[in-house]
């Protein structure tokens, strides 16, 4: 019994010292030259964070920009009564003032602050300042704040103030050596940024995770893939797996060894760590991320292990000179009240991490009582203690967004190209980070949103005007001598091709259309800037007049408007239904389908299968169904499935059509009519089929439809 007690006793001796150690408190450690280094990684990280609000500050934010600040202002002032309430919902120097000149000295000041910490020059002061800056952009952005840069960015500067070295040039900063609190917490920082990542992966119930094929679509879908990024998507099943338990190894055990493991799980965290973060800023260009993570990856080093590995790389003299610049702190002690105060913010700031912690965790954080979660909601405004949940769920498929304008009344459309993100099936990007393209970044993250969102819109509504800062986001200006009269937004589902495609066509991308993403808008007569509606023409077909409802709608559909070319053919169909209104419905349907609308191409599968417009042409009518059954449309694979079962289709193809049928079953699980109709009838269609089918027959077609 004694024995056991012992044992238990030294084993959690043995786990103290090393929690201890790795917070810095055992004292056999120096952290100067740690210190020194992540600093200056932030630094460089802010550099480019302000270079690129001020080479993109007007056009997404300024008076005239797609998001002004004032307007946002305004926006909080009227929910939150009162100027305290407003400020603490939207924390920001430009409640002083929103106009340009403002914009511009705070995009200044903040990049002279990043300067002076990067040259190490005063660097509290100028953590504080890029701090206080940048949350003045963060905070009044909305939509164009990347949450997890911006706010890892917020957090880390607000953590290194601290951390960071006294006075205005303190070099190394020996007489001014880390406290251990500010230590602990950066250290405890970096641990929730690794392990946060990689247990929400977990907790958050996408299973591409837990089935080992989250690597199959990560690259794709990424925000702007490399040329790595297009390779690595290439690679077997097998390393896909292999990198998966990277990620969890790199997110999930190596911060624990880190802390239970002295230093040598310092060192694999580290190592494992920064190779992880190098990955996948080569491949899928993730902004300044990953680089200051890495930077503060270092923190996880001290003096001694970076000695140890010059002497260990044959750097010695290196080491000797790093080593030799390090000297026995002469620190003189602040004012107690300054030392108390800062120990109650961090730990006040630990105590919120745990709450986010727990939240990544899948614990119901948000049940606790409202003392708790009241203050987390607070200070949540200041982006100053987060979660960090990257790729906690997945997107099946990248839904790219593109305009197109018109100015010669829709019989023209020049599209709008990105300086960055995917668009031309021939183009990969090249590598960009640590720099952040806002713009681009915006747009891709909000296409990926339930409902349809409005800045899509508004981006439209600047190129009209048009607005030259916001057009020269762009990669060129498509309209250089007059502008657009109508602008649309289309919508496709961008996949990498393999290998063989690329050899063929030097084609990076297969792109398939999805339709109009929102309707077009336009310039009236009056000069006012206008979406597409149905408003117009059913409110004449309201009132009868038929010619009048016409014209608006093929008006509309001539400069972009599907949506009307729909509704007019199916009025011809449905109302008129002569043989030269069947017929304009059918070239209708035609130009639908030859721009790649899906119900376009299904419709016109309809005209040949029932001889509407044009002579009746089964096979040609299975032709069009199914290159809309390919698109996973669920009447186009059960009219397939029908034309075979019916012997209408010749030669025939058991397996074809009881694949689609089971297809078709599988697409239609809503509630709506015609999901309905395929349940009711799929049925009684696959047991025609099984009468007619071998056993193996039948295999193969199950088989066909998992794939």
């Amino acid at each position: 019994m004694k024995n056991s007690l012992h044992l238990e006793s030294g084993f959690l001796k043995s786990i103290w010292r090393q929690i201890l150690d790795f917070s810095g408190a055992s004292g056999d450690a120096t952290y100067l030259w740690p210190r020194w280094l992540a600093l200056r990684a932030v630094g460089a990280v802010f550099v480019i964070v302000f270079a690129g609000i001020i080479k993109d500050q007007m056009a997404l934010a300024g008076p005239d920009g797609l998001l002004p600040v004032s307007e946002f202002l305004n926006h909080i002032s009227g929910k939150n009564p009162g100027a305290i309430q407003a400020f603490f919902a939207a924390p920001s120097l430009f409640w002083l003032s929103s106009g340009e000149a403002m914009i511009r000295v705070v995009s200044w000041l903040g990049m002279g602050a990043a300067l002076a910490l990067l040259l190490n020059l005063w660097p509290r002061m100028a953590l504080f300042v890029c701090w206080v800056t940048f949350l003045s952009f963060v905070s009044t952005w909305y939509v164009l704040s990347g949450a997890q840069l911006d706010n890892l960015m917020l957090e880390t500067a607000l953590l290194c103030i601290p951390f960071a070295p006294k006075g205005f040039r303190p070099g190394l900063g020996a007489n001014s050596a880390p406290s251990t609190l500010a230590l602990f917490m950066m250290r405890w920082f970096l641990f929730r940024v690794m392990f946060e990542a990689g247990a929400v992966k977990l907790v958050a119930g996408d299973p591409h995770w837990r089935n080992f094929s989250a690597m199959d679509i990560m690259y794709e879908t990424s925000p702007f893939p490399t040329i790595l990024g297009y390779l690595d998507h290439q690679l077997p099943r097998l390393y896909h797996v292999f990198e998966i338990l990277l990620t969890f190894f790199a997110e999930l055990i190596a911060p624990v060894l880190a802390i239970f493991w002295g230093r040598k799980g310092r060192w694999l965290a580290f190592i494992s760590w920064t190779l992880f973060q190098a990955g996948i800023q080569l491949t899928s260009n993730f902004g300044w991320l990953n680089t200051v993570s890495i930077g503060l990856g270092l923190l996880m080093l001290d003096d001694q292990m970076i000695n140890s590995a010059a002497q260990t790389f044959r750097f010695r003299s290196l080491g000797r000179w790093m080593m030799g610049q390090i000297r026995p702190s002469t620190a003189i002690p602040g004012p107690r009240w300054r030392h108390h105060a800062l120990a109650v913010g961090l730990w006040a700031h630990f105590a919120f991490s745990l709450f986010y912690l727990g939240k990544s965790c899948g614990l119901r954080v948000y049940d606790l009582p409202a003392f708790i979660t009241a203050p987390v909601s607070a200070i949540a405004p200041f982006g100053s203690v987060n979660e960090y949940y990257l790729y906690a769920q997945f997107i099946k498929v990248r839904l790219q967004v593109e305009f197109l304008g018109s100015n010669d009344g829709g019989g023209t459309w020049r599209t709008y190209a990105y300086r960055y993100m995917p668009q031309r099936e021939d183009r990969i990007n090249s590598f960009i980070a640590p720099w952040f393209v806002r713009f681009d970044a915006t747009l891709e993250l909000e296409a990926y949103k339930q409902r349809k969102s409005s800045f899509f819109r508004v981006v439209a509504s600047h190129l009209l005007k048009p607005n030259p800062a916001v057009v020269a986001l762009f990669e060129e200006n498509p309209f250089p001598d007059s502008p657009p009269t109508v602008v649309r937004m289309r919508s496709y589902h961008m996949r990498f091709t393999d290998f063989a495609t690329l050899r063929e066509t030097g084609r990076y991308w297969k792109t398939e259309l999805v339709g109009d993403y929102l309707p077009p808008i336009y310039v009236d007569a009056d000069g006012r800037i206008v979406p597409f509606d149905m408003t117009a023409g059913e409110a004449e077909l309201q009132k009868g007049n038929l010619p009048a409802a016409i014209e608006i709608f093929a008006h509309q559909f001539q400069l972009g408007y599907h949506l009307a070319g729909f509704r007019l053919a199916d009025y011809y169909l449905r109302n008129i239904g002569t043989p030269e209104a069947k017929s304009l419905a059918f070239h209708i349907y035609t130009k639908l389908a030859q721009e790649g609308e899906l119900e376009g191409i299904y419709n016109l599968g309809v005209c040949y299968d029932h001889g509407l417009g044009v002579t009746m042409d089964v096979k040609q009518a299975a032709d069009w169904y199914r290159l809309a059954a390919s698109r996973e449309h669920a009447l186009s694979n059960f009219y397939l499935g029908a034309l075979y079962t019916s012997d209408r289709l010749r030669p025939s193809n058991n397996i074809e059509a009881y694949t689609a049928l089971l297809k078709a079953d599988e697409l239609a699980q809503g509630d709506d009519p015609i999901s309905k109709f395929i349940r009711d009838t799929q049925p009684a269609l696959l047991k025609k089929l099984q009468l007619r089918m071998s056993d193996a027959d039948i295999e193969t077609a199950r088989k066909n439809t998992a794939l």
